[in-house]
Order: C-alpha cells, then sequence, then structure tokens
C-alpha cells in the first residue's frame, strides 16, 4: 500500500550573488611553531604549507635581530592515510595534512632576540614568503636571571565566534589561549603536556589547533607531550587499548610539533631552561621498572646539576602521583594504576621539587607527599631543605571539567573545578613562584 503525501515545495530564490573567494595562495607557509632543540643553544622552528620538495625548497632566514640574517635548509615531513590505524582518522576523518616542515637554530647567543621569517624557494625562482615573527633565545644552563615557564594540559580548540562544532568540549581553550597571548611578554616557554587539539581522528582540527595557538607557539617555545587522545588505540603498541585518538595512534602529533626525543615516536625527553631541567614522560607508553622510559627517567633525573639548575620538575599527562578526580575514586585509586608505585622512589632520590600532570580537568596542589603520607604541612610557602614532591594538577587548559570526590584526602591542600593553568617563575638559584592563573579573567 502507497500513501502519497503532497508537500508545498518553497523553493529558493536567488537575490544576490558575492564576488568570486578565493585563497591568495592555498600552499602558503602557516603556522609557524618553535621548540627547544636538543641543546641548550639551539631552537626549532616547524611550519606546514602546501609545497612538496618536488615544488619547492623550504628554508628560514634569521639573525640577531638588527643585523645580517642567514639561510638554514629544512627537512620535509608528511604522512599517508596508511599510517593511520583506524577509524575515523583513516575514513571519514581523513584530510591530507599537507608538508610539515623543521629548520633548526643554532649557535644562538644566550638571551638576544632574533627575527626569523619562513619561506618556500620555488623552482622558477620565486620566494613565497611566511609573515616575520620574532624568538628570545634560551638562557644558558645555570644562569642567574628571570625565567618563567607556563604549564597546562588538555587545551583543545573552540570557535572564537561561539558556534557549533561537531563533539566540541574544549570551549575553556579560548580563554586560556587569550590570556597567554595577552601576557606573552612575560612568557619565556610553554609546555603543554598532552591532549593537545582533540581531534581524535578528524585531521583537519590540528591545522584550526595549530592556527589558534600560532601568537604563542610563533613567539616562545610551545613544547608538547604525549596524552591518550594523541596516542591511543588497540593494538598500536599504546600502555592503553582506548579508541581515545580517534585511529592516529600518536602520528598526527609526533609530525606535527617537534621535540628533543631521540625518538619521537617514544616522544619522551629532557629540555634545559636556565636554572629548570624538564624531564617530559610520556604515559601512553609503558613506564614501569625494567622498561627503556623508567631508565630514561632516571637519567633524566639523576644527571641534573643541581647546583646550576636546581628547579628539577616532572611532567606527564595522565596522574602518576595524586588526584581526587572522581573516575579515580570509582576505581579505588587517586592515580593511574602502577604510576606512584613505579616511580616515587626516583622523585624522592633525586628530590623533584615538583610533579605536574593533566588528564584531570582542573586544578589540584598537593603537600609535599610521599607515599600517601604529607612530609610536611601543606602551605603556600615553603623554605628551607627539600622534604618530599609537590604534586599538581593543571589539566583545566580548555577541555569540560572533571568532578571531585566528596571525601578530601589529608594530602589534597588546594583545589579549583575551573579552566586555568600554572606558571614557574624562578627568581633565582633560591627562589621559585608557583602560580595558578585562571583562565576567565587572568
Amino acid at each position: 500500500q502507497l500513501t502519497t503525501l503532497n508537500h508545498r515545495v518553497l523553493e529558493p530564490k536567488l537575490i544576490t550573488r558575492s564576488n568570486s573567494i578565493t585563497f591568495a595562495n592555498p600552499k602558503a607557509p602557516v603556522y609557524p611553531r618553535l621548540a627547544q632543540g636538543k641543546s641548550w643553544d639551539e631552537m626549532t622552528v616547524t611550519w606546514t604549507s602546501g609545497y612538496s620538495t618536488k615544488e619547492a625548497t623550504p628554508f628560514v632566514e634569521w639573525g640577531i635581530q638588527g643585523q645580517i640574517q642567514i639561510l638554514s635548509p629544512a627537512g620535509t615531513l608528511t604522512f599517508s592515510r596508511d599510517t593511520m590505524c583506524g577509524p575515523p582518522a583513516r575514513t571519514v576523518g581523513w584530510r591530507d595534512p599537507g608538508f610539515i616542515h623543521t629548520s633548526f637554530f643554532k649557535d644562538l647567543w644566550p638571551n638576544l632576540k632574533y627575527t626569523y621569517r619562513i619561506g618556500h624557494r620555488l623552482f622558477n625562482g620565486q620566494i613565497v614568503w611566511g609573515r616575520q615573527n620574532s624568538f628570545k633565545a634560551p638562557p644558558y644552563p645555570g644562569e642567574d636571571s628571570l625565567q618563567r615557564v607556563v604549564i597546562f594540559g588538555d587545551l583543545g580548540k573552540a570557535e572564537i565566534d561561539g558556534s557549533n562544532e561537531y563533539n566540541d568540549f574544549e570551549r575553556g581553550s579560548i580563554n586560556t589561549t587569550y590570556q597567554l597571548v595577552k601576557d606573552l611578554k612575560n612568557i619565556d616557554m610553554v609546555m603543554h603536556i598532552g591532549d593537545i587539539c582533540y581531534a581524535s581522528g578528524y585531521l583537519s582540527q590540528w591545522d584550526q589547533f595549530t592556527a589558534q595557538v600560532e601568537p604563542i607557539a610563533s613567539t616562545v617555545p610551545y613544547m608538547v607531550a604525549s596524552g591518550n587522545h594523541e596516542r591511543d588505540w588497540p593494538g598500536s603498541g599504546s600502555f592503553y587499548g582506548t579508541l581515545d585518538s580517534g585511529g592516529e595512534c600518536g602520528v598526527p602529533a609526533q609530525n606535527m610539533f617537534y621535540v628533543p626525543a631521540e625518538n619521537r615516536e617514544q616522544f619522551w625527553y629532557l629540555t634545559d631552561y636556565g636554572m629548570f631541567r624538564f624531564c617530559v614522560a610520556n604515559t601512553e607508553l609503558d613506564w614501569r621498572p625494567g622498561t627503556e622510559q623508567y631508565k630514561f627517567i632516571e637519567h633524566c633525573l639523576s644527571s641534573v646539576d643541581r647546583q646550576k639548575q636546581p628547579w628539577l620538575i616532572f611532567l606527564a599527562h595522565r596522574v602518576l602521583g595524586y588526584s581526587s578526580a572522581t573516575f579515580y575514586g570509582a576505581e579505588g585509586t587517586t592515580e593511574e594504576p602502577m604510576g606512584r608505585e613505579s616511580l616515587q622512589l626516583l622523585w624522592q632520590k633525586y628530590r623533584v621539587d615538583i610533579a605536574m600532570y593533566g588528564h584531570v580537568h582542573g586544578y589540584e596542589r598537593t603537600c609535599p607527599v610521599y607515599e600517601n603520607v604529607c612530609v610536611a604541612k601543606g602551605s603556600d610557602r615553603y623554605s628551607g631543605a627539600f622534604t618530599a614532591t609537590t604534586h599538581v594538577v593543571v589539566g583545566g587548559g580548555g577541555a569540560s571539567l572533571a568532578e571531585y570526590t566528596a571525601e578530601r584526602a589529608r594530602w589534597s591542600h588546594a583545589q579549583d573545578l575551573d579552566y586555568g593553568f600554572a606558571k614557574l617563575t624562578a627568581f633565582n638559584h633560591t627562589t621559585l613562584l608557583m602560580e595558578y592563573k585562571r583562565s576567565r579573567d587572568g
């Protein structure tokens, strides 16, 4: 039996037609992002373009501000649909990433201001330039000067006009980005500890993210760590078998951002900045005793000269220390399984000042704690000899906020269920300030 329905069809009426809109150059170099190199006097710049090495030669023009500029070559990488581990990255979310270029600034003079321009020399001799930017070279390791580092996790990206998009839950990222841009003259480096852009297999969102952070990343080193939304996929070698990466299994992250790792697929590395030593772990690969990563962590913690670099900071995405998040509480724990049980002996032995994590979307700071016990009373001011590591969760960069358990543990000194970030300021070899700043008002 067929039933016929009669609908009145309203035909659209053409009122006017705009001029044709095109990109001046769809292949132009965009989104420069700085990073620390493998030595203290080296930095890198990575950018995206549509130019393969068969069409143009990528390079960067750079030098001390106001002096003769030199040219340095850039390497070129890309990745294909076949390197994705599953859907949607391999299916509806796939989009060709173009080409990713990295060049190195070497033999930098400490603290001097440099200018740079990314570019591509076409084979007809024409040069396609990006915008000119500038950066300040890192201080010498151990140098006694003002050094300021911002740390957060779980930023993501959002539409600045408030329009909706699929799976949109990182709206706090706009405020965080705005606060960092606003205070950029008082920031020397940014550490984004995992869950970078939440593309989760929709690859065009990596360009959206690098565009959002470009005002920051083009001016100060923007260092990243691996999180579950970058790496995790069943059967891909990740420590956790979740679907959180949307089939990316770490490939876009390790190509889009440079890190000074011996093996970028492993994504663990150390970086020195003046009086700071940062040991950046990868919680998405095994960190337990006997593993390659455990050996790296111990080497990073043990090899620093604390006379020159007194401030030793451990960074990781998932909480390997302490957290009051309800999703941990529901499992009867306050951490990732085998987290601090594997690493707390190292933190204590090598006197790690602060361990910082993302993953839990909010802020929490412990007392100096070891084996669940406050070795010193929680405070806003500490002096004297090291007692134990302070653990800080700074996962409120932008993704939807978590919840805390109703019962407060004794080690939990400060909590804030809001969007925000941490800022470490080393004034000298004996004074370190840690601030937690809310993204809504700075």
